[in-house]
């Protein structure tokens, strides 16, 4: 089996695989978004094969869309703890910080600990991802709609009157 340790940044991710004995069998960053996610997946099974593990530093406010997506797409996930992770980094033979650096270290962390946390959806997360789902499309439609009448509405039906910053609610603008 193969672990792929994940390093998670705002805009990118960085990925290690490493082996059961923990030698690094490739690196690989993408973007933070669910397209960035898939090539992940891709990269690492057409690599790799389909017997992976993915560990993940638990930081959710970083890595919650990762997980997700890893999740959707079908993948086991471990939460790895940060203290674990400094620990790892201590004893690990590189020294520094770095974004390949510290996933290797998160794979490693999870092959040392078998009982880590394994993320999952249960029913009412999976029938939530559902519904966000679906929803989606229909906010970014209303967002613009209300952007657009935001705009219609600061401008006033007298000219010269307009006073930045305020609602003016003029009886044409049909808001």
């Amino acid at each position: 089996m193969v672990v792929v340790g994940a390093d998670v940044h705002k805009r990118t991710h960085t990925f290690v695989a490493v082996d059961q004995v923990g030698r690094e069998l490739g690196c690989k960053t993408v973007e933070a978004t669910t397209q960035g996610h898939r090539d992940a997946v891709c990269w690492a099974r057409q690599k790799f094969g389909d017997e992976l593990r993915w560990a993940i530093e638990d930081c959710r406010h970083l890595s919650a869309r990762l997980e997700r997506d890893l999740l959707t797409a079908g993948q086991p996930v471990v939460r790895v703890p940060p203290k674990m992770m400094a620990e790892q980094r201590r004893i690990a033979r590189t020294r520094g910080k770095s974004d390949p650096i510290d996933a290797a270290a998160v794979a490693r962390a999870a092959l040392r600990e078998p009982g880590l946390p394994v993320a999952s959806h249960n029913e009412a997360s999976r029938e939530l991802k559902l519904l966000v789902d679906r929803r989606e499309p229909w906010c970014g439609n209303g967002l613009r709609r209300s952007t657009a009448c935001y705009g219609g509405c600061m401008s006033s039906s007298r000219p010269g009157r307009r006073r930045p910053g305020r609602w003016m609610w003029p009886s044409s603008s049909g808001c």
